[in-house]
């Protein structure tokens, strides 16, 4: 039993790592070859942690030959688009002006209704608004609305705008990010200073952000 628990845990440390290796990506943004790969890899770390006769390394090489085929094959798709095109498709146009592309839905097997689901997860709820909408590789769309339909910028209203850069978590749950600490400019000091202000402290905090105009909001931990 012991040496069944220590032999999962070895194979899934392993596991995470080769996946790791591949690229940090969710299940849904990725290509077909790096999806086929994910299967297989959980398919063949399984057997030596069903079977405890197999050695571990029935299951370890071939789970790195199959890692390094992908680099292998991503560095390929990086240099020749040809492969890439072949192996993961290309972005396609399925709105334009408006008119839908009935005959590219088809060739996608794509029904109007998966891409009124898309489209309304983008807040979109009329094709007619839509400029050009676009389906990506990984069956993500990207939507340009016409430009009468588009939310103005700053710039069109004349109004001048503020560069805040990115808004950055500082703290979260009483633990200082030091690295986000030096996007927004900041230092311990200067946290402590803000939080006395605010009557708290770095350990009563569970959420704190800020930008770096030193603009930052605070979530305190509640009382349980």
């Amino acid at each position: 039993m012991v040496i069944s628990v220590i032999r999962t845990a070895l194979m899934y440390i392993f596991v995470i790592f080769a996946i790791r290796i591949m690229g940090k990506r969710q299940l849904s943004d990725m290509q077909t070859s790096e999806l086929v790969v994910t299967m297989i890899i959980a398919d063949i770390a399984s057997i030596p942690m069903q079977n405890t006769s197999q050695p571990l390394l029935s299951g370890i090489v071939p789970v790195l030959i199959l890692i390094s085929g992908e680099i292998f094959l991503s560095v390929l798709m990086m240099k020749i688009p040809v492969i890439r095109n072949l192996l993961c498709g290309r972005p396609e146009i399925i709105i334009e002006n408006g008119v839908l592309k009935q005959n590219m839905l088809r060739r996608l097997r794509l029904t109007t209704e998966d891409l009124s689901v898309l489209l309304r997860q983008q807040g979109i709820f009329a094709i007619e608004d839509v400029q050009f909408c676009i389906i990506e590789t990984n069956g993500q769309i990207s939507v340009l609305l016409k430009p009468e339909k588009r939310n103005p910028s700053m710039e069109d209203m004349g109004l001048p705008a503020k560069d805040t850069g990115i808004e950055a978590v500082i703290i979260s749950d009483g633990e200082m990010l030091s690295r986000s600490m030096a996007l927004c400019n900041v230092d311990e000091l200067w946290i402590k200073k803000t939080l006395a202000k605010e009557n708290t402290s770095i350990e009563q905090v569970m959420l704190m952000t800020a930008n770096r105009l030193k603009e930052y909001n605070i979530i305190r931990k509640c009382d349980e």
